[in-house]
Order: structure tokens, then sequence, then C-alpha cells
């Protein structure tokens, strides 16, 4: 009857033990053949291979390799076990030896000798010096360091009913080494002729120790030598030892292959837990780009409204100050006509005594009105320290939120790590002691990081509120600033408002003027033209490179537009326009409309908010001195 190794059901390897029970029973039945001939064998689980005769032993040594291979499926290996049970049991007359069998070759036919398990040797006839009751432990002790090179792990000498050491018990390993070991302590007394068999003879020699391996008989015997073997070992054969190696050998891989399949399923748990946790962190770190990206932002909008503020302030002041020089000329010249006139009449003396009182009480009107002014300037004076107060403490509020965000980010890196290093811990399922003890530190160190994370979070919003107001303020201030100054557009300033990512009209015209002199209608339209391209959110001809370890955008100069202006109107136009993209692409990417900003024309750069109004306060007392 022949089988073939793949049927329709499978085999975990936790069940290999079981298969193979079951196939060795059918074995033993006969209801798998393995014999064909006298001396022919064949396996009946490998029926497509082109090798189908062989000896015992070769089917033997092919089926313990197949069964022994980690590379064959479960099924294969059971059955490929129980077929070498099945040819190691049942048919060892057949083999011609075996590496295990060999080492009982002296078993009476159709039956397994038995031996004393763990494995056990006996010792007779001890020396009269050993004898002794008093001196047990030491006794026992010399008997083992003189078999020492057998191994023993333990040497006890029986005593009889009269207190006579008759036998002492050597106890082996309890593993194949054992009882080889055991086996070479009986053959050291069967070549000296003091083994078992001489024991047993009528007129042996009382001389000397005499030994053996503890078989059945010894275990059965009725003497205290076998009620100690029966009390500490049992009766097993060989195979009988190799079959429940083999079924726990099974029982531990299939333990072991749950475990692993178990660990495995918990690592990628993890390794998923570990992404998760690692897109938090991407989008944390986009959170904070964005509150960066909305405070200066803030920035901007307060320095502008702080520049109005201060514009309207100072245009206020010197308009006020304009009417009052202007009133006090014109009363000092009627002071003039009014002396003049009391010299050469007394006609209008009566009128010049009333206009002088009239005068006297304009002038306490403008005294008060310096007076006025006067407050106005300490009043300006305020209000820039103010703001230069108020960006300082901008200033200060984002430092410490940078601060804030970056300890918050540590904090929550070191509880993913902490997390982490717990779980890895669990995994590992450890029992001892010192990593309990340091599994509960990490919980707790832990428990404290998730409370310093909630205070961090309500300082943290607390500072956004705070930050967010400082912002509003300053926005304000800036618009402000920014207004007043578009106003005074037609003076000539250091500092001034300049709009960022519009096109150099004067500029571009000059340099598209030496390609067509003659054509200003045209030049206007192409003036016109490149200022929509400009403000278009479609064209976008930068690329993105990364720098020292940052990230920026550069124009590409390969663009198919740029490429055609710069072969059309020259390299001068096309960087007008270039610097125009750049601006435009920094200043108000989203929106692609110039936007104002305050500007140092003669440093040709950005001018912070404290310089702009620093500026303006200057020019205000410059212009104040001049009409003094």
């Amino acid at each position: 009857m022949d089988h073939s190794s793949s049927e329709e059901s499978d085999v975990s390897d936790s069940d290999i033990g079981v298969h193979e029970e079951k196939t060795y029973n059918q074995l033993r039945a006969g209801k798998v053949k393995v014999k064909h001939g006298n001396n022919t064998f064949r396996c009946p689980f490998c029926p497509g291979k082109k090798k189908q005769d062989y000896s015992s032993k070769d089917l033997l040594q092919h089926a313990s390799g197949v069964g022994a291979a980690s590379k064959h499926k479960a099924k294969v290996k059971a059955t490929h076990l129980a077929l070498a049970r099945y040819l190691k049991v049942d048919l060892a007359g057949s083999l011609e030896s075996s590496p295990q069998l060999a080492t009982v070759e002296h078993q009476p036919p159709g039956s397994e000798e038995k031996y004393v398990w763990p494995w056990m040797g006996i010792l007779v006839n001890l020396s009269t010096e050993l004898k002794g009751k008093g001196f047990v432990g030491e006794s026992e002790e010399r008997l083992r360091a003189q078999f020492s090179r057998f191994k023993p792990l333990q040497v006890t000498i029986l005593w009889n009913s009269t207190d006579n050491a008759d036998y002492a018990i050597v106890k082996f390993a309890e593993n194949w080494n054992g009882m080889k070991d055991a086996l070479a302590f009986e053959k050291h007394f069967n070549v000296e002729r003091y083994g078992k068999t001489d024991w047993n003879k009528r007129n042996c020699r009382r001389d000397d120790l005499y030994g053996w391996v503890a078989r059945s008989d010894d275990y059965n015997s009725l003497e205290p030598m076998g009620k100690y073997l029966r009390k500490n070992g049992e009766l097993k054969g060989v195979c009988d030892l190799e079959h429940e190696g083999q079924r726990k050998m099974g029982r531990h891989v299939g333990y072991y292959a749950r475990q692993i399949e178990e660990k495995n399923k918990y690592l990628e748990e993890l390794k998923l837990m570990n992404n998760q946790n690692g897109l938090k962190l991407e989008r944390m770190m986009e959170e904070k780009d964005q509150l960066f990206e909305e405070h200066n932002r803030n920035i901007i909008e307060l320095q502008q409204h702080a520049c109005k503020d201060s514009k309207r302030i100072i245009d206020e002041n010197l308009k006020l100050y304009e009417e009052l020089q202007a009133k006090k000329h014109e009363i000092d010249r009627r002071c003039k006509e009014l002396n003049y006139l009391a010299t050469n009449t007394n006609i209008y003396r009566g009128k010049l005594v009333a206009e002088k009182e009239k005068n006297a009480k304009e002038n306490e009107l403008l005294n008060l009105a310096n007076l006025k002014q006067k407050e106005a300037d300490e009043e300006l004076l305020r209000l820039v320290e103010k703001h230069k107060q108020e960006k300082e403490e901008a200033l200060r509020k984002q430092v410490e939120l940078e601060l804030e965000l970056d300890s918050r980010q540590k904090l929550e890196l070191e509880k993913e790590q902490l997390r982490g290093k717990i779980e890895v811990m669990k995994m590992m399922g450890s029992e001892e002691d010192g990593t309990l003890k340091e599994l509960d530190e990490l919980r707790t160190k832990l428990e404290e990081k998730d409370d310093d994370m909630e205070s961090m979070d309500s300082l943290n919003q607390a500072l956004i509120i705070k930050n967010q107001r400082t912002i509003d303020e300053l926005k304000e201030a800036k618009k402000e600033l920014i207004n007043g100054l578009e106003k005074m557009a037609g003076v000539r300033s250091i500092i001034g408002v300049k709009r960022m990512g519009e096109l150099d009209q004067k500029t571009f015209y000059n340099a598209c003027k030496n390609k067509m002199p003659n054509d200003k209608l045209k030049l206007a339209l192409v003036c016109s033209k490149w200022e929509d391209e400009i403000t278009k959110p479609e064209w976008h001809p930068f690329k993105v490179i990364e720098t020292a370890g940052q990230i920026k955008e550069i124009i590409k100069e390969d663009d198919g537009k740029l490429q055609a202006l710069r072969a059309q109107y020259g390299d001068e136009a096309c960087n007008v326009v270039v610097k125009a993209l750049v601006e435009m692409n920094e200043y108000n990417p989203s929106g692609r409309y110039p936007v104002p900003e305050l500007w140092n024309f003669k440093q040709n750069r950005s001018a912070p908010m404290p310089e702009a109004a620093s500026y303006l306060l200057k020019q205000w007392k410059t212009h104040k001195k001049r009409n003094t």
C-alpha cells in the first residue's frame, strides 16, 4: 500500500507527536508496506524519488535525516520519524546496526532489556574501612572519587538490618551520556572479571569490589538494594526513553513554535505602534512649523500696525506744530503793525489797547497750545517706548514658546522610548526580580513624564494665548506705521515702504527699451503682461534643493517662460522678473500679490519695526528743531 507525503490536511508543528504515533500504529498493523523482498526496503512516504530500494541501514538513515531536517513540512517529518521508530523497534532484527541499539546487543531476541532509570550502578563487596556508619559521608565521597572517570553524580551506601554496609548505589546523569558512562562503568568490572556474572559464581573472589548496571532483576530484588531502586527509579528500555524524548521534543517544538508566532505577532504590533508614534511626531513637527509661520506673520502685522500708529501721531503733531507756528507769526506781524501805528497816531490808541489785550489773550492760548504740544511730544515718546517694549516682550515670548515646544517634544520622545522599553520588557516575559524592579521604575518614570507633559501643556496653552494677544497688538502697530510711511511716499527717506513681489517697472522698461526703442505702447503692454504673469499661481518656476542640511527653493534656469524672456529682451529684463518672483515666493507665495514691507533703502534690506519707529522719531525731532 503506497502513501504520498502530501495529503489534503496539514499538520502543525505542535501535532507532530500525535501524527507520528498514528503513522507508527499503521506501520505496525501492516497497513503501510515497508519491506519488499528479503533484504530490500522502500520508503512508503517518498513514492516519487528515483531511488526506491534501500537496505535496512540506508532506509533508517534516510528516515532519520528527513525527520530531523527543519526545511520539510511537519507532516513529512512526522511520517519519517514514525518510520525510523518502526525500523528501530519492530524491525530491529533486520537492521544491520544502529548507534543506540548497538549498546544493548546482548539482550535476548524478542524482548528489550530494561534498565533502572535514572541510570544507576551497583557496587558490592565493600571494603571494611568503608563500612563504618559514623563515616558515611566520607565513605561515599571516597567511592565517588575512586570512580570519578565515569562521572557519577552521587554514591549512596545501603545498610542492612544489622547495620552492615552490603551495597552502594552509584547514580549517573539522566541522559544518553549518563548511560554511556554507566555502561563504561559496567565494562570496567567485566574486563577485570568483577562483573555481575562473576559475583553470582559460587566460588567468586572476595578480594575487591564488584559492580554492574542496575537492571530489572536488581529492581525486582527483595533486598534493600531492590527497595532503594524501586523507590528512586523506574524500569525503562532504551527505545522507551528514545520515544519519550522524541515526544517531548515534538511538544517542545510545537510550544516554542507557538511562542515564536505569538512573539512575532507582538513584534508586528510594536512596529505598528512605533510607526503610529512616528506619524504623531511628524504631525507635531508640522504643527510646530505652522505655529512659527503664524507667529512670524503676526509679528509682521504688529510691526505694520505700530508703524501706522507712529506715523499717524507724528503727522498730527507736525500739523499742529505748523498751525501753531503760523498763528504765532501772524500775531507777531500784527503786534509790529500795532506798535508802528501807536507811534504815529493817537487816534487808534484805544483800538491799540484793545488789540493788545486781545493779543495777550491769544498769547496765553498760544502758550497753552505749546504746553499741549509738549504733552503730545511726551506722549509720542511714550508710545514709541511702549512699542519697543511690546516687541521685546513678543520676542521673549517667542523664545519661551520655542523652548517650551522643544521641551515638550523631548518629553514626548522620552515617553515613547519608555513605553517602547516597557513593551519590550513585557515581551521578554522574564520572572527575575531585577527585571521586575526595573519595569516598575520605568512605569514610575513614565507616569512622571505624563505629569510633566500635562503641566507643560497647561503652561504652553497660557503662553500661546498671551503671545497671541501680543501678536495682535504688534500687528495693529505695524499696519499703522506702514500706512503712515505710504502717505510720505513723495519724500526721499532712508526707511520707507517697499511693495515686495512688485515688478520694478522703470528698470524693466529701460531694459526692454534697448530691444524696441521706438514703440512705447508695446513696451507698456510688455510691462503689463509680465506684471500679470508674476501674479499667476499656476506659474511656479522654482525647484527645491538641499544645502548644508537645509531645504530651500531656487529659480529653475531652464523654465520656458524665463528662457523666452531672456532670449527676446536680454538678461537684465529677465533678472528684474526673477527678482520680483523671488520676493513674491518669499513674502506672499499663497496670495500671489504684492505686499507692503518696511524697507531700508540705503542698505537695501528689510527694516525691523523698532528701526522704523526710531527713524521716524529722529526725523520728527530734526524737523522740530528746524522750525523753532
